[in-house]
């Protein structure tokens, strides 16, 4: 399969993307947010993949994951300043935190009876972590940074085992979960439309890019 093919299917609405970015971002408290909550989730699972069976991918990880700890520590920073801010920054933290925390746990994919391929992925090892075990390690790490920015923790039931050191937490809404992936999510029509425009918009510099290169090649001939 080409660039173009890959393409094709991704403006086509046949190719899927992660399905956080069918979410809106209304403030500068949600810029802060994803950085910390939603890149914070990647790199749970990018960790776990340095170590993935196909190894491109396990090389290209370690890359990867040193450029998004750069955005979790950016969002990281750009959460404690408005929770440690005015009531006002607080309070737009809270809600920021409040609308992506569910989104954010959706992020490792459904519980493994309900996950088509996770094990297959597994059996290969392409897949290092359970979708359940990755999402449990976020919301150890994370739940402590909740509470050291003064926030309130999103899940009212979420609480601490200290018999097994895992905090216990609620499932997100998967029926919300698998809607968005069908493309019913708040932002799937805008998302698409914007990435439309940007490939129409953006014919004429293709076009250009081609003609060099053509004239590139008549000369070198």
């Amino acid at each position: 399969m080409s660039r173009a093919d890959l393409i094709d299917d991704l403006l086509a609405g046949r190719a899927k993307y992660s399905s956080i970015f069918n979410y809106p971002t209304l403030n500068w408290a949600d810029i802060g947010a994803v950085g910390w909550l939603v890149d914070g989730a990647a790199i749970v699972n990018q960790v776990a993949l340095q170590r993935t069976s196909y190894g491109p991918y396990a090389r290209a990880m370690v890359r990867i994951c040193k450029e998004e700890s750069f955005h979790a520590r950016q969002g990281y920073d750009i959460m404690m300043k408005m929770s440690f801010g005015t009531e006002a920054q607080k309070a737009m933290a809270q809600d920021a935190l409040n609308r992506l925390w569910w989104p954010a746990l959706m992020m490792f994919g459904p519980p493994e009876a309900e996950s088509v391929h996770s094990a297959q992925s597994m059996a290969w090892k392409i897949k290092i972590m359970s979708n359940d075990e990755g999402r449990q390690k976020f919301v150890d790490q994370t739940i402590p940074q909740i509470e050291y920015l003064g926030l309130d923790i999103p899940d009212k039931e979420a609480k601490l085992n200290k018999k097994t050191g895992h905090y216990e937490y609620s499932d997100p809404d998967w029926s919300e979960f698998f809607d968005v992936l069908k493309g019913n999510g708040p932002c799937n029509v805008d998302r698409m439309a914007a990435r439309n425009k940007a490939h129409d918009d953006g014919a004429w510099f293709r076009e250009g890019l081609l003609a060099h290169a053509e004239k590139q090649q008549i000369a070198a001939e």
